[in-house]
């Protein structure tokens, strides 16, 4: 019985594969990954939408390898980090048990399927925390037009949130990629099946649908809050012309 650990770390920045490929020689890269093994022992995975993992990498070696990754890609901010399991059984159907995926042997070409779907699986993760403050901050704004019966005045404020809105759901579509299969599977019907048990765990169907519907539903609220905050800004703007004609009027009596 063989285990094997997998570490991954989702970063807020994509990754551009041609410019590491520079910084690490010894890697070898396709469109979709890079990847390498490390002097310390263990493979490295690293995608474009931003997340490297892990395979049996020491923490000593991962933190050599990280530093590496900063030196040739300086600016990176932490997003997200998951650690998963895979516990090899001869015999074994491909199957997750108690959150440890078993399997009679792992290949390289599984291995690389575990790793892309935990990097999936950490990038969701980061969307999912930036897409849940911001529709608790869209709550806010509700609540209080529900409690006042009024929209915030200033518009610059919302006008700023619809565009990080509109900018995170291009940013989630754009990375639709993140749910098609990787290429081992084609070649690899074992690989097939891990990734589909693994898919399945980390649901990343349902996940990726709750992000975009909130998504949705926060851009459509802030539209309708925009909306309503420019109705009262135009009613403001008559009241203030009306009550100018006013003035004039009885201006004009008086001088007369």
């Amino acid at each position: 019985m063989t285990s094997h650990t997998f570490h991954a770390v989702a970063f807020v920045e994509n990754l551009s594969l041609k410019e590491l490929a520079a910084s690490f020689p010894e890697a070898k890269r396709t469109p979709r990954e890079l990847w390498y093994t490390t002097p310390g022992g263990g493979t490295v995975f690293a995608y474009p939408f931003g997340a490297v993992v892990f395979h049996n990498t020491l923490p000593a070696e991962r933190e050599r390898q990280m530093a590496r990754l900063h030196a040739a890609r300086p600016g990176l901010t932490l997003g997200s980090e998951e650690s998963f399991s895979v516990r090899e059984e001869p015999g074994a159907r491909v199957d997750v048990k108690d959150a440890v995926l078993v399997v009679d042997t792992l290949s390289f070409e599984g291995a690389s399927v575990v790793a892309m779907t935990m990097a999936q699986s950490a990038e969701m993760e980061y969307y999912e925390r930036i897409v849940e403050q911001m529709f608790s901050r869209t709550d806010k704004l509700v609540e209080r037009l529900e409690k006042a019966g009024r929209t915030p005045f200033a518009t610059r404020p919302l006008h700023r949130f619809i565009g990080t809105a509109i900018g995170t759901r291009n940013e989630v579509l754009s990375i639709l990629h993140l749910l098609d299969k990787p290429d081992a599977v084609w070649e690899d019907y074992i690989a097939d099946r891990i990734y589909n048990e693994l898919r399945a765990e980390f649901d990343l169907s349902d996940r990726y649908s709750a992000l975009e519907l909130k998504l949705r539903s926060v851009q459509e609220s802030l539209e309708l809050v925009l909306d309503m905050s420019r109705d009262s800004r135009l009613v403001l703007l008559e009241a203030t012309i009306v009550l100018l004609i006013v003035i004039e009027i009885v201006m004009s009596f008086v001088r007369h």
